[in-house]
Order: structure tokens, then C-alpha cells, then sequence
């Protein structure tokens, strides 16, 4: 035996070895490090990438590679949600559009199509589970850190998408994982800051939040992530992550799942805040999760290791039934094998080539964008497009949300420079807003480019001195449209890469080039 299978299982071998299987950490670099080739000989069943692990397919094919060759039933998962929460297209955006934009075409059809397109890339690059599709119902507007995340505000348009995103997923050889457990959309707090209180009754939560998670049960889902949640109808003392009543009584007994419960991040301050690092962990496993993601900030072996062995103490006091332990890591070990069966039957068949990587952009994803735009004109607006000439664009950059990479681009302006050379620009946030922000781009036309222009008071003063010196001026929301001002709106719904191109195309009439 090495020294490493010494470390890792002694003094109690089967115990660390069960707690390092149900934890899903992220690491740094682009290649594997030696901890994570370590752990993952003695017992570890999965990792999760991020951004930071991704140059391009081909590294993470390699990566994932090197990380099968330790252990050939890994799991390694990703959050990509194929709209602007994407990992494997971060440093370009996304590719495809995101949930609100599919919700807004309502074609359950070319979601599946989208979804599928996703998963035969991501199998190719050796990735297993997506913590996707977002399930939540975005029925506050007002919600900070959903939005255009959802695929919209109506339960039963949410449900049928949902089903169709796993299907599509699941049928391009990755597992799907819905979110966030049990709806994280009627919130006005970010739960990566705070928790979150979800207080409709219990038949309110039956018809809105929990029906997308009946319908991802029904089509076959494979995992479901927790969300960070207060919800006093189903628990009034603990959120859903940590919730016996929640994940053992509702999600297992009364819905049915038989699937991989996973943690939303365990290093989020909606739980860490109040019940500690460790302490949350042990506690979402007690409850019935069967894997704690971790690693989005602490991505080191010092963590995975502090983690597990909190898990090892906590069955040996007697906090943690060692039969519960069991059961997660048996739990997370089918969701392994359903992985392998799954890159098996694609091996054994002639799958469909994504159509993204490398330089290239998804043709189902762009053609899906150029779908879900939607303009509203007011009187003899609709003359104003496409745009005469090289316009100056401005575009308004609200706080980032977290769950976005801050690396990951957004807009109209580039790409509409690269069809009308000669466009010009400026991005401007809150505290750096001028008094006449289209001043000096006289005779030009004007876009202002906006992302939830309903929920940042200093945007919507900035849009109206804008519109007042230009009312001829196009509006681009990159958002959830909840507001619509100007002659001309252009909804996007979302700020994809593929939106952005979208907007871009017609706003100057012309297409972009094949490959984009």
C-alpha cells in the first residue's frame, strides 16, 4: 500500500475513503494536479471544472483524459448553463442562448435541439454531469441573481422546457442536473450572499416552484442540486441544502427521485454564515444530499481534506449515520456508472459532432438567438432599423452578478463593429455614467444597450437623459425585458455571445460569416 492510501484511510480507511467519494471539489490549473490524481486513486468519485480550467476543447479533453486515467468512472461535472452562466465558453461567451431566450421561442423542440447540441460538445471534451438546466421559475422580476437564467415566469412553460433541456442533455450522452432545489426564483437575495426566504404556502409552492422539478423528475434527470433556501412551508428552521423534510421527505419519498442530490456550493454564506464551513457539509449529508460541491473559491487539498475528515468525525460522534454516508457514496457511484454507459453507447454509435468548439460557433445556437429576439416599436419606430450608417453604441454595465464569470464578454457593440466597421462605443457602470451619455455622437445613430434596465434606478435616469437628447435612439435589452422604453426595443433575452450577434445582425441588416 502507499504512503498516499496510508494517509488517506488511516486510522478509519473505509470511512475517509466514502467521504472523499461524495465530494465534488474544483481544483486550479488546466491540467490535473497531483493531490487530485492522489485522491482520486483512493477514493474520490468526482471533480468540477470552471472556467479556470478551460483553454479550449482539446485541453479539456486531455484534462479529462488524464483524470480518467486515475479513475476511468470519474465524474466530472461543469456549471454550464449554455447562456450567461458558461464555463466551457467563458472566455467568449456562450454560443447558444440561454434559458429565457428558449422560453421566450416556446419551442420545446429547438430546446431539446439546443440541449442536445450541448451535450454531444461537453461528452466529447469527457465531461459527465452539467449542473443544468435551471428549473427555477422567475416569477420576481426583481430577482437578483436568476433572471434571464430561468426559462421564464410561468410554471408550466418552465416545466415543459426543463423536460425538454434534460432530454436533449441527457440524449448527447451528459447527465443533467436541475436547479436550485426546491426554486430559487421568488427571491430578492443573492443566496452566494445571504439566505434567501421563500415564503409562499405550500399549495403556491406545488403550483409554481416545485412543478419544473416534478416534470425533470418525470423525464429522468439524473441529479439535482439544492439551492441555499429558506422555505418555511416545507421547513421553517432550515434551508432546503441542510433539510431533512426537504430532501429526504419531499424530493425522495414524495416526488420520487432516486438520483444524486447535490449541494449547491458549500461555501456560500446562505449556510456557511450559520452553520460553518464543515458544519454545513456534514449537516446537507445528514439531510440526505449525496454530494457536496465545493472548490468555486476554496479549490485546494487542504479543503477537500478539511472536508473530509469533518465527514469522518461526524460519523464517528454519531452525528453523521455512517449508513447515510454509505448510501450518498452508493448513490453517487450509479450516477458514475450511468456516465460510463452513456459515453459507451456514444462510442458505439455515429453521434452528431457538436457544433461549437474551437473557433467555431453553434449554427443551432445562433439560429435559436436570431428566433427569440423580439422588438416592440412605437409610432414609425420600426423605420429606424436597420440602422443607416455607423452608429455609436452605448451600453450601461450593471453590478456583476456572481454567478457570472467576470471574465466572460457581453454586448452589442463588438460584434456590431465587426459587421459596420466604423461603429463606435462606450460602456459606462454606475458611478461613471456622464450627464448626456450620447453627447458627441451627433448625426449618428445611437443604441443603448441595457441588462435588467427595470431593476437599477441610475440606469433607467441615464436611458431617459439619453432618449430626451436622442429620441431617435434604439434600445437593447440584454435582460429580462420587464421594461419597455424607447421608439425601437430590442429583447435579446439574455447576453450571450449568441445574442450579442443576434442584435448585431439586425440592427445592421447583415449576416454574420459562416463559422462566426
Amino acid at each position: 500500500m502507499s504512503d498516499r492510501s496510508v494517509r488517506l484511510r488511516a486510522p478509519n480507511g473505509n470511512l475517509a475513503a466514502l467521504a472523499a467519494a461524495v465530494l465534488q471539489p474544483g481544483f486550479v490549473g488546466t491540467v490535473p494536479p497531483a493531490w487530485i490524481r492522489r485522491w482520486l486513486g483512493d477514493g474520490l468519485g468526482s471533480v468540477v471544472l470552471f472556467s479556470r480550467n478551460v483553454v479550449d476543447p482539446e485541453q479539456v479533453a486531455a484534462l479529462t483524459a488524464a483524470l480518467r486515467a486515475e479513475r476511468p468512472d470519474v465524474i466530472v461535472a461543469i456549471d454550464e448553463e449554455a447562456g450567461d452562466v458558461t464555463r466551457i465558453e467563458s472566455g467568449r461567451g456562450s454560443t447558444r442562448p440561454g434559458n429565457l431566450a428558449l422560453g421566450a421561442v416556446d419551442d420545446p423542440a429547438l430546446t431539446e435541439e439546443v440541449a442536445r447540441d450541448l451535450g454531444v460538445e461537453l461528452a466529447a471534451a469527457g465531461i459527465t454531469l452539467n449542473y443544468a438546466p435551471d428549473a427555477d421559475v422567475n416569477s420576481n422580476p426583481d430577482n437578483p441573481v436568476i433572471g434571464v437564467r430561468s426559462f421564464g415566469a410561468e410554471p408550466s412553460l418552465v416545466a415543459r422546457h426543463t423536460t425538454a433541456w434534460v432530454r436533449g442533455l441527457q440524449s448527447g450522452g451528459v447527465a443533467a442536473c436541475a436547479k436550485h432545489f426546491p426554486g430559487h426564483g421568488d427571491t430578492r437575495v443573492d443566496s452566494h450572499h445571504d439566505l434567501p426566504r421563500i415564503s409562499a404556502d405550500r399549495a403556491r409552492l406545488d403550483a409554481v416552484e416545485l412543478a419544473p422539478f416534478r416534470a425533470a423528475v418525470a423525464a429522468g434527470v439524473q441529479a439535482v442540486m439544492t439551492g441555499h433556501l429558506l422555505v418555511p412551508a416545507l421547513d421553517p428552521q432550515l434551508p432546503a441544502t441542510l433539510s431533512g423534510r426537504i430532501l429526504g421527505g419531499l424530493l425522495r419519498e414524495e416526488m420520487g427521485f432516486h438520483g444524486v442530490v447535490v449541494t449547491d456550493a458549500v461555501e456560500m454564506r446562505a449556510v456557511t454564515d450559520r452553520y460553518g464551513f464543515a458544519g454545513a457539509a456534514v449537516r446537507a449529508l445528514a439531510a440526505g444530499a449525496d454530494a457536496i460541491c465545493v472548490g468555486g473559491e476554496h479549490a485546494d487539498e487542504e479543503t477537500a481534506r478539511y472536508l473530509r475528515d469533518a465527514i469522518v468525525d461526524a460519523v464517528v460522534a454519531g452525528e453523521l449515520p455512517e449508513e447515510r454516508l454509505t448510501e450518498a457514496a452508493k448513490r453517487v457511484g450509479q450516477l458514475a456508472a450511468w456516465t460510463v454507459a452513456a459515453r459507451a453507447r456514444l462510442d458505439a454509435t455515429t453521434a452528431p459532432e457538436a457544433t461549437a468548439g474551437g473557433g467555431a460557433g453553434s449554427r443551432v445556437g445562433l439560429a435559436a438567438a436570431r428566433r427569440a429576439i423580439r422588438v416592440t416599436t412605437a409610432t414609425g419606430g420600426a423605420a429606424a432599423l436597420p440602422l443607416v450608417g455607423p452608429a455609436h453604441v452605448v451600453e450601461f454595465e450593471p453590478p456583476h452578478n456572481i454567478a457570472i464569470g467576470a471574465e466572460t464578454p457581453w454586448g452589442v457593440a463588438a460584434p456590431l463593429a465587426a459587421l459596420v466597421p466604423g461603429t463606435t462605443s462606450a460602456r459606462y457602470a454606475e458611478t461613471a455614467v456622464p450627464t448626456e451619455p450620447t453627447a458627441g455622437a451627433a448625426g449618428r445613430p445611437i443604441v443603448l444597450v441595457v441588462r435588467d434596465l427595470h431593476r437599477h434606478d441610475w440606469m433607467r435616469a441615464a436611458v431617459d437623459r439619453a432618449l430626451a437628447a436622442r429620441p431617435d435612439a434604439v434600445v437593447v435589452e440584454l435582460g429580462v425585458p420587464a421594461l419597455v422604453t424607447g421608439p425601437v426595443h430590442v429583447a435579446t433575452h439574455g447576453a450571450t455571445r449568441a445574442a450579442g450577434l443576434a442584435a448585431a445582425e439586425l440592427l445592421s441588416g447583415a449576416a454574420v460569416s459562416p463559422g462566426w
